[in-house]
């Protein structure tokens, strides 16, 4: 099938690599090592980045961001395969994330800005055939309250403050993951849907998600 992993030695340094940096989730890394990053990358100059430790650059002026840091993202959702969980990714990007996040999940709903990445995430479901992955175009911050609640959600960019619309969609013992602009740099952090706050241990700076469609693009 279209963007899986043809070849099993990339696959197993790319997992190596990964449970050096911390990323030791079963489920996270089964999904790492099936779908192929390369099958999300535009320009064919860029695909020998895939299984690189490398941000890389995607239409719209967005990334992909390391892969050490996805792993990280979804880690931090603790999401147990087979448990039904229902999960809104914000900042869809290139559809990679999401269709990890998709490979662990039951129901995966992506928000994305840009209607251009949009649409080539939609193109990527039919060729990955992810039944369970949905992405609509517009402002991620507000959430996507008409497909709630969700068990996970997950900011794929950086913000300054949580949005309480997002908060508010979460289900019962249900978690928010977010990278959080402070003083000290970008933290990630881990909302409970009873209050409970984590703040987890992150170095990695990712861009602060925008608010509103974007106009052009």
């Amino acid at each position: 099938m279209a963007g899986l992993i043809a070849d099993p030695f990339r696959a197993a340094r790319l997992v190596l690599h990964l449970r050096q940096e911390g990323v030791t989730d079963d489920g996270v890394l089964r999904a790492m090592e099936t779908i192929d990053r390369a099958a999300f990358i535009d320009d064919p100059a860029l695909t020998d980045l895939a299984f690189e430790n490398a941000l890389v650059p995607i239409p719209c002026g967005q990334i992909i961001p390391r892969p050490v840091t996805t792993g990280q993202l979804i880690q931090a959702l603790q999401l147990e395969k087979g448990n039904k969980s229902r999960v809104l990714l914000i900042g869809a990007g290139s559809g990679y994330t999401a269709a990890l996040l998709a490979q662990i999940a039951s129901d995966v709903f992506a928000v994305e800005r840009f209607n251009a990445l949009t649409e080539a995430i939609r193109r990527r479901i039919l060729n990955l055939e992810l039944s369970n992955l949905a992405v609509r175009c517009g402002d991620g911050l507000p959430g996507w309250p008409e497909r709630g609640p969700y068990d996970r959600i997950l900011l794929a960019g950086a913000v300054e403050e949580i949005p309480e619309a997002l908060l508010s969609q979460l289900g019962k013992g249900g978690l928010l993951v977010a990278p959080v602009v402070t003083a000290d740099g970008q933290v990630l952090m881990r909302l409970h849907e009873n209050g409970e706050r984590e703040r987890l241990g992150f170095r990695h700076a990712l861009p602060l998600l925008r608010e509103g469609p974007a106009q052009a693009l």
